[in-house]
């Protein structure tokens, strides 16, 4: 399958809300599924939602691999997840700041605030129903990617735009941005 290109912040679909997927069973959203996997494994990324790659479907590709948990957290590695029309509920007023980044913003960083707890329900290729909760880095990552389904770049909802920095401005070194173990669980 193609590796696809990847839509910049300011493209239309990433704009819009997505539509609806009627049968999560098809081969079009099989293939689909196999063009995003395809597009995140050269980069290396963690997850990618079908509008930024052009297809304004309520669709979304994630894994956790264990390379990018730090040492100390609780978080545990998750493979790759499929999730067609997801729905994300937030278990819970609590919410952290985490940067973030975003293959549609390419080079940026932001510190978004995100719910610490969210449930999701969503459907697999199997079309079967799936409920799970999720917290730290991995609520991040959902809350992210389903955000791109309705149109919502983190910047939009950054609190402090002073926080939104080039990755080549920033000391990385010297610690400014590193994720912590706290950040995961």
């Amino acid at each position: 399958m193609p590796v696809r290109d990847i839509l910049r912040m300011g493209h239309p679909i990433l704009r819009g809300r997505s539509s609806e997927v009627d049968d999560p069973t098809t081969a079009t959203i099989a293939g689909l599924r196999q063009d995003m996997e395809d597009t995140l494994v050269p980069i290396n990324s963690c997850g990618i939602a079908a509008p930024q790659i052009g297809i304004p479907l309520r669709v979304v590709l994630y894994r956790i691999p264990p390379d990018r948990i730090p040492a100390g957290a609780r978080t545990q590695p998750v493979p790759w997840t499929l999730m067609v029309n997801p729905v994300i509920t937030p278990l819970g007023p609590e919410t952290s700041e985490i940067w973030e980044r975003c293959l549609s913003l390419p080079g940026l960083y932001g510190r978004v605030p995100r719910h610490r707890r969210v449930g999701v329900r969503f459907h697999g290729l199997d079309g079967k129903l799936v409920e799970r909760e999720a917290t730290g880095f991995h609520a991040m990552i959902l809350q992210h990617e389903c955000d791109h389904l309705d149109g919502v770049l983190y910047p939009m909802r950054m609190t402090d735009m002073t926080q939104l920095s080039f990755a080549s401005e920033m000391n990385l070194a010297g610690g400014f941005f590193k994720y912590q173990p706290q950040d995961f669980d």
